[in-house]
């Protein structure tokens, strides 16, 4: 599977006092990034809502290497990185006219609404094992 990209546009609301984005916008574009991400596999959080699952994020690395501005316009890009039971992790990073401005290592769980772990749905999986094939195949 290729990388999927997301534009996001930056807006005043996304700033600091200094003019640059504020760091905890970045957590709201990668989250849009992977929402979009799995909404163009056919994966929409309303539907595993109504099957009593959603996720949470277990973990999350982030390394900041430039700031973004008022009107910049980002990539976001979203990767699965590896896959296993409840547990995604992926890969994404920011970028400006690609160059990279913030990179983050996301480790996302599934889980029951009613409470408790849960299995990664059926649908999720099968397009990480896509992607792994894809990188086995590239390689």
């Amino acid at each position: 599977m290729t990388l999927h990209t997301f534009p996001v546009r930056i807006y005043y609301e996304d700033t600091d006092f200094s003019g640059n984005v504020y760091h905890a916008a970045y957590l709201k574009f990668f989250e849009r990034g992977r929402t979009e991400f799995l909404r163009d596999e056919g994966v929409h959080h309303s539907e595993l809502a109504g099957q009593g699952i959603a996720f949470a994020v277990r973990g999350m690395d982030i390394q900041f290497d430039a700031a973004a501005h008022i009107d910049d316009l980002l990539t976001v890009t979203t990767e699965i990185e590896a896959i296993s039971g409840a547990k995604l992790t992926l890969a994404q990073t920011i970028l400006r006219d690609g160059k990279v401005l913030t990179r983050a290592k996301v480790v996302v769980v599934a889980i029951k609404t009613a409470g408790g772990v849960a299995r990664l749905p059926q649908q999720i999986r099968d397009l990480a094992q896509s992607a792994s094939d894809k990188k086995k195949g590239a390689a």
